[in-house]
């Protein structure tokens, strides 16, 4: 580390994309240290999501979305193996239920066929029926790299691979502020129980929800680089009863999401969800009025869904930067050609599938860094 620096490399945020920022920065040599507000890893978007591992079916050719979530899915794999995190690799079925639906699914094949996703396969209403009966597809596409993991045990894994390389992962302290320094390097503001001040090299943000709020702490960063942050509420219900499906069920995405789906999680429970819905501010709490909308959608898909069988489970808020009726934009790594701070780094909008893409977004953060010098 050089002497001049309290640590080589600061990341904000510990939920699975700064963590995994912040192990990448660790395995090129760096001591990081990685700063919580909260009192445990993981507590933001992170421990609220569907702990899926996405194939890369459906972001645009090119994207970081797509590139990103490929990479990210093939190196997940190999690290959850590593390092004995359980998972299901139980694949995915993406359903049209109408003749009607059709179509979407020629579209999504083409895409994931551009995006390099292996072993896609396209079936039968009939074909897909006999893997999941109970299933009512018209056609569908079976993606077998699709899977279900303990998310909260990767976080754990990369924070211990973090502190084993020498760095520190330190809970309940926000992050205050930062400012540059004279001849490069951060100085950064934390607070909590014992406000302190130290110095980095090089400063990554990746704190979820909270990233343009901590985005406009950082002196020198230009406001009109901060795009305005929009959530995206999304609620969960799960099944009273035997899950009906091995594999993930998914239907064709809606605008903004990939619509509300079915998994069976890591504890064998049926999970359905989530929905979208654009909020004013972070809102976790679930309406069981919603069971009756959720209980029709799912129905296209599984007709046999028993009458008063779902309850509310939890709710989760996705880090969006668009609205409602805008397009859906990529994910946002800005480095010194965007904000002209050298040695920075800023996260927006790492939603779905930032969980999947989460090492290789670390990787390509740490090009960033090493290319910026």
């Amino acid at each position: 580390m050089t002497q001049d620096f309290d640590f080589d490399a600061v990341v904000v945020g510990a939920g699975a994309v700064g963590l995994a920022c912040g192990y990448a920065l660790s395995q090129r040599g760096l001591v990081v240290a990685v700063l919580e507000a909260e009192g445990h890893i993981g507590q933001g978007v992170s421990s609220r999501n569907s702990e899926v591992i996405h194939g890369g079916l459906y972001y645009p050719t090119g994207s970081l979305k797509a590139r990103l979530c490929v990479q990210g899915r093939r190196r997940l794999y190999a690290f959850l193996d590593a390092h004995k995190v359980a998972y299901k690799k139980c694949g995915k079925l993406v359903v049209a239920t109408s003749d009607d639906e059709v179509a979407r699914l020629d579209a999504i094949w083409d895409q994931a066929l551009a995006n390099d996703v292996e072993g896609m396969e396209r079936l039968s209403g009939a074909q897909a029926v006999a893997l999941e009966p109970g299933l009512n597809a018209h056609a569908a596409l079976l993606s077998p790299e699709s899977g279900v993991f303990a998310s909260h045990d990767y976080m754990l894994a990369l924070h211990g691979e973090i502190e084993a390389a020498g760095g520190a992962v330190v809970i309940g302290t926000p992050f205050e502020g930062a400012a540059p320094l004279e001849g490069g390097g951060f100085s950064v503001r934390a607070g909590g129980a014992e406000p302190t001040t130290l110095t980095c090299r090089l400063l990554v943000t990746a704190p979820g929800l909270s990233a343009q709020d901590v985005a406009d702490r950082i002196e020198g960063f230009p406001k009109e680089q901060i795009p305005k942050a929009h959530y995206g509420k999304g609620v969960y219900f799960r099944l009273m009863g035997k899950a009906p499906f091995q594999r993930l069920v998914y239907p064709p995405p809606i605008h903004g999401a990939l619509g509300t789906h079915y998994r069976n999680d890591m504890g064998g429970q049926a999970v359905f969800g989530p929905d979208l819905e654009y909020v004013p501010a972070p809102d976790y709490s679930v309406d069981p009025a919603r069971a009756q909308a959720f209980a029709a959608y799912i129905r296209k898909f599984w007709p046999g869904l028993p009458d008063g069988a779902l309850t509310p489970d939890y709710a989760g808020v996705r880090p969006k930067i668009h609205g409602p009726d805008e397009p859906q934009p990529d994910f946002q790594l800005r480095g010194a050609d965007s904000h002209g701070l050298i040695g920075l780094v800023a996260l927006f909008g790492i939603e779905s599938p930032g969980l999947t893409s989460s090492l290789a977004i670390g990787e390509a953060v740490a090009d960033l860094l090493e290319s910026a010098g």
